[in-house]
């Protein structure tokens, strides 16, 4: 394994202060310290060296639906060629929440959040179909969002 790909060490209090966080981004670093044994400075000494490795982030989740995108697809990408570069291409459209190349049916997968079908439509159809190396799209249409959850914890 490449040092690129190792993954962190974190001790178990950098993990539970994770898992705090990810419960609720808002909790003040004193309780978090309380709850973890450091003082208020060591957890947020400790929070910025997460953040600032890309370890986390801590953002404020919304639901797109509740602020005017009723559109939300994933879309099924099969590319001839390397996917890493049609997923680089997809990643730069502001519409794209989400991209990852998969080793599947599809070769990247893209999560798409738009205002409209139309809007949809010209994002597919113009942008990501004209892609170099695009060969296959397939759009899943979402029907309804049941679990999005990002406190799944450190493990």
């Amino acid at each position: 394994m490449s040092d690129k790909t190792k993954a962190p060490v974190l001790d178990d209090v950098s993990k539970r202060i994770i898992e705090l966080l990810q419960q609720d981004g808002r909790r003040p670093y004193a309780e978090i310290g309380r709850a973890v044994g450091l003082s208020e400075a060591a957890v947020r000494q400790r929070v910025q060296r997460l953040t600032e490795s890309g370890i986390m982030q801590i953002v404020a989740v919304t639901d797109p639906r509740q602020l005017g995108f009723a559109r939300m697809a994933m879309i099924g990408i099969r590319v001839q060629g390397d996917p890493r570069e049609v997923a680089e291409a997809v990643k730069a459209y502001d519409e794209i929440a989400y991209v990852v190349v998969t080793l599947g049916a599809y070769d990247v997968l893209a999560e798409a959040i738009c205002e409209t079908d139309e809007d949809l439509l010209e994002l597919v159809s113009t942008r990501v179909r004209t892609i170099p190396g695009v060969v296959h799209t397939e759009c899943f249409l979402y029907a309804g969002l049941h679990k999005d959850f990002y406190n799944w914890g450190t493990r």
